[in-house]
């Protein structure tokens, strides 16, 4: 098993944690502030979840092709965050 293996692995499992944690306090906290907040953070981990695993498309893509698109994922889920909370202090 190689270093960039043993990363993604565990990477993974954070993904999967935080996932599933703020899944249940989504259902816990529906509506609201907090439910907005939770909605913000969970589309934020799933956009940076598929960022850094559209690695395993690099049999198939150049590698910058996979790195434009690893870009482009993070900058949405930074965008998204940054727009959403703003969003969120004006209410």
């Amino acid at each position: 098993m190689t270093a960039q293996m043993i990363i993604s692995v565990f990477t993974l499992v954070i993904y999967l944690i935080i996932i599933f944690v703020f899944n249940k306090g989504r259902l816990k906290y529906a509506g609201g502030k907090v439910g907005k907040v939770i909605n913000l953070i969970l589309v934020t981990v799933c956009l940076l979840f598929v960022a850094d695993y559209v690695a395993i498309f690099e049999p198939f893509l150049d590698k910058e092709v996979l790195d434009i698109i690893r870009a482009l994922f993070r900058t949405a889920a930074l965008g998204f965050l940054a727009y959403g909370g703003g969003k969120l202090t004006d209410s």
